[in-house]
């Protein structure tokens, strides 16, 4: 979460593979000796597809917003903001692009990713290391101390799950935000660092990567990517938008099966359908 506008433009999500690389959830074993061809055939990594998309639909969003995270529930669209001092929880009117903010973060804290789980709200901060509780309006209800930094969050209806820049996201208690387990996430055999914004969907997690216009679709049990989209023509539609940063902030409609996309400082948030 750093200032760098200049880097988003033009970097996919190969490229930044290449520069993760050598990032690692945990050491690489030496295979060292003869395999035999089945052991050999095992080890071959799964290999992430390509999917398409069309834009169903463009909507104003409001360029203020320094968008970590965005979940629509039961009709209405949430968002979570970042930097201090202009850090909310807030509600969206999807045709008019207003805002509507129900809950301020202290001044010294920086925003991070939300998720909706049963009757709460929870909403991270960067490097404060708490969580912020709220009722389904948007009253605060309590916080919740976890280690680490906090970037996304989602929920599988039962357990959160956590990202904090790495290529690790973190299964965890809602109550305590006690670790159940850690998931390495791979891209094609390699830890993919920088996962971001996260959402759950139909039994996987889709990921925002950090500076690149990807979003990923992770198998949670193994970690690994199963599939992306990569993003950079909807930069073409943001006009005199010179703010516009990372593209960051996935949502979904389970009526329609269609994903919401955005981006830190945004003047559009897209409606769009994936096409595998």
């Amino acid at each position: 979460m750093v200032y760098l506008k200049a880097w988003f433009k033009g970097i996919n999500i190969l490229a930044l593979l290449v520069a993760v690389m050598l990032v690692a959830c945990g050491g690489a074993k030496s295979n060292k000796g003869d395999e035999d061809a089945e052991n050999k055939e095992a080890a071959k990594p799964q290999h992430a597809v390509l999917y398409d998309y069309r834009v169903v639909k463009e909507y104003p969003h409001a360029v203020g917003s320094y968008t970590q995270g965005l979940q629509y529930k039961d009709g209405m669209m949430w968002e979570g903001t970042g930097q201090e001092g202009r850090s909310f929880l807030q509600r969206i009117d999807l045709n008019t692009g207003a805002v509507d903010i129900v809950a301020t973060l202290p001044s010294d804290e920086f925003g991070e990713g939300i998720t909706h789980y049963r009757d709460r709200i929870y909403q991270l901060t960067w490097l404060s290391h708490v969580a912020h509780v709220y009722d389904s309006q948007g009253g605060e209800l309590k916080t919740i101390a976890y280690r680490g930094e906090g970037w996304g969050i989602t929920t599988d209806g039962t357990n959160l799950y956590l990202s904090d820049g790495t290529s690790t996201i973190r299964r965890v208690d809602p109550e305590t935000f006690e670790t159940l387990e850690s998931i390495c996430v791979t891209f094609d055999g390699a830890p993919l660092d920088l996962i971001n914004e996260l959402e759950w969907v139909d039994g996987h997690i889709w990921a925002n990567v950090y500076l690149t216009d990807a979003i990923v679709e992770i198998e949670p049990t193994t970690g690994v990517v199963v599939g992306y989209i990569d993003l950079p023509d909807l930069r073409h539609r943001l006009k005199d938008n010179p703010e516009a940063e990372a593209c960051n902030g996935v949502a979904y409609d389970d009526a329609t099966g269609h994903f919401y996309v955005t981006g830190k400082q945004w003047n559009r948030l897209f409606e769009i359908e994936i096409i595998k």
